[in-house]
C-alpha cells in the first residue's frame, strides 16, 4: 500500500464518484470522460491495495476501505482548497457551512432560516445546494456538504445503511397534502376524501428508482393516469393552477402556491405522514454548523402548525 503517488486529481475524482453515485454522473460533473474517471479510480484502488467501491446495478457504494479513504481524501482536498484560497487572498472559509436541502424546503424553510441567520450571525457564510434525499446522502457521506435537510416517509427507517450512522434530528412530522385546481369539484370543501381520488389525472415527478419524487397519492388502488411529469415544484403547482391535474405536496408550499390552487388535507384513509430530518456525520459540529442548525430548528418550530410540512 503506497499513497505517495496518488494525485490530487484522483482524490477529487474518487470524491465525485462517491458523491454522484455513478461513474457517468461523476464524469459529467467534472467534465471528464467516463474512461478517464475509471482510470483515476483504478489508480487510487491500486495504491490502496483494496477495492474502494462496490459496483452495483444502481450505482456504486463505498466499501469499508473506501470509507476510510474518503474521510482522509476529504481532509486533503479541503486543506488544498483552503491553501489556494489563502494564497489568492480569498477570505478563509472557516465560517462557511455547506447545506444540502430537498426541494420542498426551498419555498420557505431554507430562505427564512438563512435570513434569520444573517441577522443573528452575519459572520456565518452558508453555501447551499438542492438535491433529492439519496443525492444529498451521498454528498454528506462524501464530505461535500456539512448538513442535509432530508425527506423521510413511513416506515421512517434510517436514511441509509452506511457506517457510521448519521446523527439525525426530526424538524417536522406533518401530513402530506393535495394540490387541487380551485375550479375542480374536489376543491369545494375543506378537505378531499380519499375515494374521490379514483380516476383523477396526476402531475408527478419523473420516476428514477430511489430518486422518485412525489406526485401521485400513495396507496392509490388503481394505476394512476400521469398526464404531466415535472421535477420542479413551482412548475407542478402552475400546472395544477392551469387545471392540468392534481399533485401531492407539502403544506409548506401553500405560501408559494399560485392563484388558482388549493392545498387541502386528504381524509378517509391511512394518514400519510412525512418527516423533515436534519442530518450530519457524527463528528462534533463546528460553531457555524451549530448556528445554522439552530436557525433551521427555530424556523421549523415556528411554522409548525396543522397541515404544514
Amino acid at each position: 500500500m503506497d499513497f505517495t503517488d496518488v494525485s490530487l486529481t484522483a482524490l477529487r475524482v474518487f470524491r465525485a464518484v462517491a458523491e454522484q453515485g455513478t461513474f457517468t454522473a461523476a464524469a459529467a460533473s467534472l467534465d471528464y470522460t467516463q474512461s478517464a474517471v475509471s482510470r483515476q479510480i483504478a489508480s487510487i484502488e491500486r495504491a490502496a491495495g483494496a477495492k474502494l467501491l462496490e459496483r452495483r446495478r444502481d450505482g456504486v457504494r463505498l466499501t469499508s476501505a473506501g470509507q476510510i479513504v474518503m474521510r482522509r481524501a476529504t481532509v486533503v482536498v479541503d486543506e488544498i482548497d483552503a491553501t489556494a484560497r489563502e494564497l489568492s487572498g480569498t477570505p478563509d472559509a472557516g465560517g462557511t457551512v455547506r447545506l444540502g436541502w430537498v426541494p420542498v424546503t426551498g419555498a420557505g424553510l431554507v430562505p427564512r432560516a438563512l435570513c434569520a441567520l444573517q441577522r443573528s450571525d452575519p459572520g456565518v457564510h452558508v453555501v447551499s445546494r438542492e438535491g433529492t434525499t439519496p443525492a444529498l446522502l451521498r454528498a454528506l457521506r462524501a464530505g461535500s456538504i456539512d448538513l442535509a435537510l432530508l425527506a423521510s416517509a413511513p416506515p421512517f427507517r434510517a436514511p441509509d445503511a452506511e457506517s457510521p450512522p448519521l446523527v439525525l434530528q426530526t424538524l417536522a412530522e406533518r401530513p402530506l397534502c393535495l394540490a387541487v385546481p380551485a375550479t375542480h369539484p374536489l376543491a369545494r370543501g375543506d378537505y378531499v376524501d380519499v375515494v374521490g381520488l379514483r380516476g383523477q389525472r396526476w402531475i408527478a415527478g419523473p420516476s428514477s428508482g430511489a430518486d422518485q419524487l412525489m406526485g401521485v397519492w400513495p396507496g392509490l388502488d388503481e394505476r394512476p393516469e400521469i398526464v404531466h411529469t415535472a421535477r420542479d415544484w413551482l412548475a407542478k403547482l402552475h400546472l395544477v393552477a392551469a387545471g392540468c391535474g392534481l399533485t401531492t405536496v407539502s403544506a409548506a408550499l401553500a405560501e408559494a402556491a399560485p392563484p388558482g390552487v388549493r392545498i387541502l388535507p386528504v381524509r378517509g384513509g391511512p394518514q400519510e405522514l412525512r418527516r423533515l430530518l436534519l442530518a450530519r456525520l457524527p463528528q462534533p459540529p463546528t460553531e457555524p454548523q451549530r448556528r445554522l442548525a439552530a436557525a433551521l430548528r427555530a424556523v421549523a418550530l415556528n411554522s409548525d402548525s396543522p397541515g404544514d410540512q
